[in-house]
């Protein structure tokens, strides 16, 4: 846990008490900070209580005691429109921060290693970590991806945090400023959250906000927005800017071409055989690991090791078992049409389990990517208006919940003599499974060993 000192005998604020927010609360007690904590939840607030975390009303408090209010990413602060207790924080001037705020305040001493992007930032995250630790280095990963910043162990000035950072979290930001930072691409994704997409960019370019000569910014090039940033960034010539693609040379980038990764044009390594690494984007994430690695001053040798051991993130194209010639990929994480694309370009006979509940921007990308899917199974909520798209593509069957589609996909496969049973929703989950993760780890469930 983080020692929070700098708030020791102050009032904070710490409002959603959802696993960040409850561990905010227990560090800053833990700290000696006098909290005044809050949830709408009443079950939340029942179990922050039992733990010992005090709480106040604050929609009844008095709003000129806190210094600072923890406030949860989830919770609109601003679009589409702000939830009462961030107008009431900010009418009385009071600063709204998150966790990771917190740990860059706290721990000033060790580095401060951010990633973000539309998709692919939790594999990066997690890719970056394993690479630091296999070479020995002290190393923590949180934030967004797992562990909570201020649940994470202090580290002292060898050590390095490797956090995943979502728009909401970059949002929350005031003074903290990343020693390195990896944006790896930018699509459509949260727009309600941000006022459109472009409040959605300016939200992921805080993650280079402050940074000076003796930072890292490292940017995926594969996209026409983070190829504006580098150019901004490049001529601004503040900090060492470093460019990434996942299929494409580029003069002084880190980039992958036909499954070799290459730094500035000389050959690194060929990642073809590590099948955790599979896809463009996955080459894209390889890249960017790579240069932030060397970035915290790795070598060479040792990034190679780390990006051959990597063993794939969970709910990410994670092969989940092969059954009579059948293969079943958990893609649960897929949450959005981007990430779906990219799944699908990595597969061949693919019997595509699809739907949940809609995210702005359409499925009508998906129709330029269908070439080896043979036959979707569409559920949840979305699953007639991502039919309305794809029927004229591929044939499509209306399974309504995952457990008929996983039976109906599976039998299709073998009728065919085999395939990829592949779960990339291209949706959120929120409509049928509480998060992501619990659609994966029931998909998991129907496919291990199926009869």
């Amino acid at each position: 846990m983080i020692d929070v000192r700098s708030l020791t005998g102050q009032t904070v604020a710490v409002f959603g008490l959802g696993r960040s927010g409850l561990a905010s609360a227990l560090a800053l007690v833990e700290s000696g900070a006098h909290v005044a904590a809050w949830d709408d939840n009443p079950s939340s607030r029942d179990d922050a209580a039992d733990q010992g975390v005090p709480l106040v009303d604050p929609y009844v408090s008095d709003w000129s005691q806190p210094v600072a209010l923890v406030f949860s990413p989830g919770i609109p602060q601003r679009y589409p429109q702000p939830h009462a207790i961030a107008a009431m924080a900010r009418q009385a001037r009071v600063e709204i921060i998150c966790d990771i705020e917190l740990l860059a305040r706290s721990q000033p001493q060790a580095t401060l290693l951010g990633v973000t992007g539309t998709n692919g930032k939790s594999t990066t995250t997690a890719l970056i970590g394993d690479i630091l630790e296999m070479a020995g280095s002290p190393v923590q990963v949180g934030g967004n991806l797992g562990t909570p910043a201020l649940e994470l162990n202090p580290l002292g000035e060898d050590g390095t945090y490797v956090m995943e950072v979502s728009s909401y979290q970059l949002d929350l930001l005031s003074s903290a400023v990343f020693d390195i930072a990896v944006l790896l691409n930018l699509s459509p994704d949260h727009l309600h959250r941000h006022g459109g997409m472009a409040g959605y960019i300016e939200a992921k370019k805080i993650i280079f906000r402050g940074q000076g000569s003796r930072h890292t910014a490292i940017i995926g090039i594969d996209d026409e927005p983070g190829r504006e940033i580098y150019r901004g960034l490049q001529n601004r010539g503040v900090q060492t800017v470093i460019p990434v693609s996942g299929h494409e040379a580029f003069a002084g980038a880190v980039y992958v071409v036909a499954g070799v990764l290459f730094d500035n044009g000389t050959a690194i390594t060929d990642l073809s055989a590590v099948p955790s690494l599979a896809g463009d984007h996955n080459g894209q994430n390889a890249a960017a690991a790579y240069a932030a690695c060397r970035a915290a001053g790795l070598s060479v040798e040792a990034i190679i090791a780390g990006l051959k051991s990597f063993p794939g993130l969970a709910h990410r194209q994670q092969r989940v078992s092969v059954v009579d010639g059948v293969t079943y990929v958990n893609d649960s994480k897929a949450t959005n049409v981007a990430a779906a694309v990219r799944a699908l370009a990595c597969y061949r006979d693919i019997y595509w389990i699809a739907g949940g509940r809609a995210k702005q921007g359409g499925y009508g990308a998906l129709g330029d990517h269908l070439d080896h899917v043979r036959q979707v199974f569409l559920i949840g909520e979305a699953a007639s208006d991502m039919a309305t798209v794809l029927a004229d593509h591929v044939p499509c069957t209306r399974s309504e919940n995952l457990t008929n589609a996983v039976a109906q996909a599976r039998q299709a496969a073998l009728a065919a003599g085999g395939g990829v049973v592949l779960l990339s929703p291209a949706c959120a989950s929120f409509d049928q499974f509480s998060n992501f993760e619990a659609r994966g780890d029931f998909f998991r469930a129907l496919c291990e060993g199926p009869s």
